[in-house]
């Protein structure tokens, strides 16, 4: 087999002839998965096909090349991003399957007071946050809609606020995957591309929570609650800033989310939104009963507290620390595991794990114009240091609290339930699984042929910018795959050879293409689907598209500008 180096203009010579060939596995991609309809992983797999076809006869690369990219990406693929994402749901389940999930949700009851918009804040921006973190791929947006349509709130609402709320997290969703993804396909720096996105998507998470008040009470209701969706915001945002920044980015959202949770707590104790029954009224939801009386009114005053509060002695102190405690527990592994160097050097030990593996054959035939292997061929099994592992043993050790802790009985939940309960996530997870494999073998092929680097060095020609219309790939790739990951894993190589070619910084246009992807979501066919079966209007996607669209459109623009501005000397000092 001869030896291969992508060029990025083989088809008639011409960089722009091979760019538009190279994006016909992208078109076929988004063509089949937007208006033929068929499933992801489908359009995954025969998109792989058109990307192989494309390698060998436009791009020269000899067919057990192409055929050996495809395997090393699906194993990429398999591990560690389906590993990490298999083990942030499991976790999640076993809070579902324990029953302490149920306790989580009263917790958010507790603390709103009774007053519907602050509970929506509450469950749809920071549990909605925690879910994401851990499971993404549509989990927040399901379970948080019907915990809004249990609250009174009506289905359609309910689903357009969940959705806005699912933006600000995404980014680093899954432990961060898609960074972890980016960084992997580009050879760039994780921590500084996360780094990056943490000075990005934080401007949204400060005014998605009055997004959402907007859409539930309009502007009534923003003016009677800013205060405390602006709190939780800011919040939000200065610990996802903080946490992308100085600690890690893979527990952004995780800390970001506890972080907006515990300054509502506090500043609840403080303040009290105004207008509860009117609000309640114009959202058409019954009248709040109160506690210590058989009137309705308002919810101020000692007598006057709501009903929706009135079992708060039984969810006891340690019932809501064990409900909580996953979450905490991920933060202080994770910690030990990215941070702690006394004594013993934890992460360089778990690094020193790591498995280097030539891709054979592959490592030795695809070189680099000096004639050199290509060091992105060489495949690191990080058994140990993976999120994913770490996940699974936060995993078994919540599993073993949660049997010694049972309540009397009130929760049955043994270690052996908590380890059944991975079998029931690989089942449920195999066809979002099968896509992931598929998108990133594609990536791979396009990647190692020369086809990215074709459209990348095709669209630098529009120059400085191009920092504007960055974000715009990843806000396509995410609302038509329903995945930031499976979007860098499409444009993250792309984004890079773009910068450098354009001389932009490649760490701000992979970033701006993971945050752009948060605000793709919003309108993602998945997520749509996910969010009106949830809520029971099964078949109003287009009504629901509608509700949505003009905040994504907007929210992308916002992004495109902020990071052409810190391309430039303007808000350059943004950046690490």
């Amino acid at each position: 087999m001869d030896h291969f180096t992508a060029t990025t203009d083989p088809v008639f010579g011409s960089v722009a002839a091979s760019a538009i060939v190279a994006l016909i596995p992208l078109l076929t991609f988004f063509i089949l998965l937007a208006f033929v309809k068929v499933k992801a992983h489908v359009a995954g797999g025969l998109s792989l096909l058109v990307a192989i076809a494309v390698a060998i006869w436009a791009f020269k690369m000899p067919a057990g090349l192409a055929l050996l990219s495809a395997t090393q990406g699906a194993v990429f693929g398999a591990f560690p991003v389906v590993w990490i994402v298999i083990m942030a749901i499991w976790l999640y389940q076993i809070t579902v399957v324990s029953g302490r999930f149920e306790d989580l949700r009263r917790v958010f009851d507790v603390i709103g007071g009774g007053d519907v918009r602050i509970q929506a804040i509450l469950v749809a921006f920071c549990f909605g946050g925690l879910l994401e973190a851990l499971a993404g791929f549509g989990a927040p947006v399901a379970i948080t809609a019907t915990m809004l349509v249990a609250l009174g709130l009506k289905p359609m609402k309910a689903a357009a606020a969940v959705l806005v709320a699912n933006t600000a997290p995404v980014a680093f969703g899954a432990m961060a995957i898609p960074i972890t993804t980016a960084a992997n396909l580009t050879g760039l720096d994780a921590d500084h591309i996360g780094t990056v996105v943490g000075r990005q998507a934080p401007l949204l998470a400060v005014v998605v929570p009055l997004i959402l008040v907007f859409i539930l009470d309009g502007f009534r209701g923003m003016k009677e609650t800013w205060p405390a969706a602006v709190v939780t915001g800011v919040a939000f945002a200065g610990a996802q800033v903080l946490c992308s920044t100085f600690f890690s980015y893979e527990l952004t959202d995780i800390v970001a989310a506890l972080a907006g949770l515990g300054a509502a707590v506090v500043f609840l104790r403080f303040w009290q939104p105004k207008g509860l029954e009117g609000a309640r009224v114009r959202m058409g939801l019954p009248a709040m009963a109160l506690a210590g009386s058989g009137s309705t009114g308002s919810a101020s005053g000692s007598a006057g507290r709501p009903a929706a509060v009135r079992d708060e002695n039984s969810l006891t102190g340690s019932r809501t620390w064990l409900a909580l405690f996953p979450y905490f527990l991920v933060i202080i592994i994770f910690g030990i595991a990215k941070l702690w160097k006394i004594g013993v050097d934890i992460p360089a030990f778990l690094a020193s794990t790591d498995i280097k593996v030539p891709w054979p054959i592959l490592h030795e035939r695809l070189v680099d114009a000096a004639g050199e292997p290509v060091s992105s061929t060489i495949y690191t099994f990080n058994w140990l240091s993976t999120p994913g592992t770490l996940l699974l043993i936060t995993g078994l050790i919540v599993s073993f609290v949660y049997s010694k802790y049972d309540d009397g009985g009130r929760y049955r939940m043994t270690v052996g339930n908590g380890v059944a309960e991975i079998g029931r996530t690989v089942w449920n997870m195999r066809w979002a699984g099968l896509t992931i494999l598929s998108v990133l073998s594609l990536a791979y092929v396009m990647n190692f042929s020369g086809q990215t680097v074709s459209i990348g060095t095709w669209l630098a020609g529009t120059g400085a910018f191009f920092a504007f219309l960055s974000p715009v790939l990843g806000w396509v790739g995410t609302a038509v795959t329903g995945s930031d990951t499976s979007a860098n894993a499409l444009f993250a190589r792309l984004q890079q050879t773009a910068g450098i070619e354009a001389g932009i910084d490649p760490n701000l246009l992979v970033a701006a293409n993971t945050t752009g992807g948060v605000v793709g979501k919003l309108i993602s066919p998945q997520n749509l689907a996910i969010a009106v079966t949830a809520v029971k209007l099964d078949g109003q996607e287009s009504v629901l598209l509608r509700k949505v669209v003009g905040w994504s459109v907007a929210l992308l623009l916002v992004l495109c500008t902020v990071v052409f501005l810190q391309s430039t000397p303007v808000l350059g000092w943004m950046l690490p």
